[in-house]
């Protein structure tokens, strides 16, 4: 067997702590650092029931520890200069979504992995759980166009309000959030996205002012798909239909549907935001009567992953990219688009007109 990867873990809140779980129980790595401003990383510590070093910067955990790969789960508008950092000491780099908060950004460090010759991969989670990933396939059996409707509203007080705070000083819930949706539906669509409009709305004084709490955005394909993704923060929210998963066909619907997961009380529980429980397929088929030919089916998914177990598949994705020198030119290319479309619907939304998507490149 080859020799663990040493690793370090940037940021110790909700995903660092998962991915830090996910990495202490793999033979693929050794644990070697964890890497925070604040208390976070001995609370982490000891819930590992590990003597895993801990440090106040990455530069710190670099110098000494001289980890082979950085897992980087920090706020968003510290993820570019951190990757670049990790890059430049010659480690391989796993990076929470979005990869930067400029498209630029983005590509300056994709850019900096392959002049290192380094693999970069970016935390994609719904693209490691297998029923999202069947969610897709039979989107592909629907005909075209798609229409893809997709929601995660937040009621959150307390601890999750004051994360939610803090993530929207660097980036609005469309696209903190709305990156992972926008990935699905290019995979689902398998057409490019031409052009975003949105809206959103500032809720709270509590914010800044000029960020905004909820926001909506309606994104075109070029094959005549479209989509709409919602995501609001805050103790305002209505859990009312929080959780949508739909994409509708010519021949017929696919749905995600969560009754527990769903639920009262869920829409601020991280482990219920990748939760499937059961996919609804619908066929739109008629008979000389009128009538339905088909009754919808159930597929039941109760064996699912949990968060950390899906934390896990994304670190073995990454292990086997470094061990195996798989190509990730697609998957970063994926992730630069994906990231166009939120930021140019934020671009919609405070310039109050429809963004092409050509426009995040130029």
């Amino acid at each position: 067997m080859a020799k663990p990867l040493r690793i370090v873990v940037v940021g110790c809140g909700n995903m660092g702590s998962a991915h830090a779980q996910a990495l202490n129980a793999m033979p693929e790595f050794a644990l070697c650092g964890l890497v925070a401003r604040g208390e976070s990383k001995a609370r982490l510590q000891n819930a590992l029931q590990s003597a895993v070093a801990l440090y106040d910067t990455l530069d710190d955990a670099l110098l000494d520890a001289k980890p082979d790969a950085v897992c980087i789960a920090t706020w968003p508008d510290t993820h570019e200069a951190l990757a670049l950092n990790a890059l430049e000491a010659g480690c391989h780099v796993f990076i929470e979504k979005p990869l930067a908060t400029t498209v630029s950004g983005a590509a300056r460090v994709v850019d900096a992995a392959t002049r290192a010759g380094k693999k970069l991969v970016v935390g994609y989670i719904l693209r490691q759980h297998p029923v999202w990933q069947r969610f897709i396939e039979l989107s592909h059996t629907l005909g075209k166009p798609l229409v893809m409707r997709m929601n995660l509203n937040q009621q959150s007080a307390g601890e999750a309000w004051q994360t939610h705070k803090a993530l929207m000083q660097s980036l609005s819930p469309i696209v903190d959030c709305g990156v992972h949706y926008i990935d699905v539906m290019c995979q689902m669509a398998q057409s490019a996205p031409v052009a975003v409009s949105a809206i959103g709305a500032r809720l709270s004084p509590d914010i800044a002012s000029h960020q905004y709490n909820y926001g909506q955005l309606q994104v075109r394909f070029s094959d005549g798909s479209v989509g709409w993704y919602e995501a609001g923060w805050g103790p305002m929210m209505s859990q009312t239909a929080f959780f949508v998963k739909d994409v509708i066909g010519p021949l017929g619907a696919a749905s995600i549907v969560a009754r527990e997961a769903g639920g009262e009380g869920q829409s601020a529980n991280v482990e219920a935001h990748t939760r499937t429980e059961s996919l609804r397929v619908h066929h739109a088929q008629l008979d000389a009567a009128g009538q339905f030919v088909y009754a919808d089916e159930w597929i039941e998914t109760a064996d699912e992953p949990d968060h950390v177990a899906l934390c896990r598949r994304e670190q073995q994705f990454f292990a086997n990219a470094i061990a195996n020198d798989v190509s990730l030119e697609r998957h970063l290319q994926q992730a630069i688009d994906s990231l166009a479309v939120v930021l140019a619907a934020d671009r919609a939304v405070r310039e109050q007109r429809t963004v092409l998507i050509k426009e995040m490149y130029q």
